[in-house]
């Protein structure tokens, strides 16, 4: 089978030939620069560490790394930036050399971080010496919202994860975009047979917390419900125009679109599961039932926490696909989930734990917990091999050899 078909087969909840396995089609599926370059020195796979995702220095796997491990799926942002000029060199947290794309200029601080702007001065971001992430510093609305969203796109463009964000979206505001993505999906289509992605976003709970802070918008769901509305309704305008150009332009061609929301914490939910029935689960219902009618994609959700409470919910608003799967959060048992809702839904993530196991362990620990994790979520299909989100740099490149050899050997076992 191709990893295109094994992707579909899983999302169809059919076993395969081999359990889909990813690594780097989404922003929280992918692999931190460091870890990256670490592995692939380690592993003698050629290439250089192109930094594709600047806020999580993620990097962007080469063909060489995704024919080493057997990976099923890729980003279509992958399609653009593949020119040297689109790149430069940099010199990592860790002292190694690797490549940030060439519209990304941070400023060097006098402490040794690392601060990114908006063109108008605003200081949007900043990564401390020695960090590996960008954190945000701009809240557009912290004072208080709006009265009206007529310069909601202003205020967006000024949040890290806008004005910041990966191709091929970086490339969205220039002439003639939404035909030159159709002309490089196609051409991926053709050069490869992994299934393909395409991450849109579309948050709603998360871009309450971007434009308010977190802390003021989760005040705001409860003192302040019907501004928190409002934002929704406005996001919700641009989200939807989103979602048809894309499907208009992909939707017969990509496999899988990805959206975002953060429902949960290590130890429960961000908000009642009454809140979310009331402001979020039309809405998320919405964009899936959109994307079902308009095109042949399966429906992608991130959210990272502790989220049982609300998998029902989210199957019933239409998502076929839940990320990263934390297992090591409260109550996301990796036998229980599978008993309860794997008949449902697909398991993207939870193939490893990133907190404890990948990045403490030793190769043979790692090899055990992997192989446990796919006797539990295998079996009916359901289910595509991930980490629980990101690859960090504190995880040893051996074990990150170890958790492929053990999917490897996994799927090889009495094929």
């Amino acid at each position: 089978m191709t990893g295109q078909e094994r992707v579909r087969a899983a999302v169809a909840h059919r076993e395969s030939d081999k359990v889909p396995v990813d690594m780097g089609a989404t922003p929280s599926s992918g692999i931190s620069a460091i870890a990256y370059s670490n592995v692939t020195q380690l592993a003698g796979i050629p290439g250089k560490t192109d930094i594709y995702d600047v806020v999580q220095q993620l990097a962007q796997p080469n063909d060489a790394f995704l024919d080493r491990f057997g990976i099923d799926v890729v980003d279509i942002g992958r399609a653009f930036d593949t020119e040297d000029k689109d790149w430069y060199e940099i010199t990592m947290a860790n002292g190694k050399k690797a490549r940030y794309p060439a519209w990304f200029r941070p400023e060097a601080q006098a402490d040794g971080g690392w601060r990114a702007k908006h063109p108008d001065g605003t200081a949007i971001a900043h990564m401390p010496e020695g960090s590996a992430f960008y954190d945000q510093t701009c809240f557009p609305y912290l004072d208080g919202y709006p009265s009206d969203y007529k310069d909601l796109d202003k205020a967006m463009d000024k949040v890290l994860w806008s004005h910041l964000v990966h191709s091929p979206w970086k490339h969205a505001g220039q002439p003639g975009f939404w035909d030159e993505l159709r002309r490089r999906t196609l051409a991926l289509r053709a050069s490869t047979d992994r299934a393909l992605m395409v991450v849109v976003g579309c948050n709603l709970f998360e871009w309450g917390t971007f434009l308010r802070r977190i802390d003021n918008f989760l005040m705001d769901l409860l003192a302040e419900p019907e501004e928190a509305e409002k934002l929704l309704d406005a996001l919700m305008v641009r989200h939807l125009a989103t979602l048809e150009k894309v499907c208009a332009a992909v939707g017969d061609i990509v496999d899988v679109v990805r959206f975002g929301d953060d429902l949960g914490t290590d130890t429960g939910l961000f908000m009642s599961p009454e809140i979310y029935r009331a402001l979020f689960k039309p809405r998320h219902t919405q964009l899936c039932s959109y994307v079902k009618k308009h095109s042949k994609m399966a429906t992608f959700l991130h959210s990272c926490g502790s989220i049982t409470p609300l998998i029902p919910d989210l199957i019933e608003a239409g998502y076929d696909i839940l990320n990263p799967v934390q297992t090591n959060a409260r109550d996301m048992d990796p036998a229980t989930l599978k008993k309860d809702f794997g008949k449902d839904v697909t398991f993207w993530g939870g193939g490893a734990d990133t907190r404890f196991v990948l990045n403490n362990g030793t190769p043979e620990s790692v090899r055990k917990h992997v192989i446990e994790r796919l006797e539990i979520f295998s079996p009916g299909g359901g289910f595509v091999f991930n980490p629980v989100h990101n690859l960090l740099p504190d995880v040893p490149p051996q074990n990150i050899v170890a958790m492929f050899d053990a999917v490897a050997e996994f799927n090889g076992a009495g094929k």
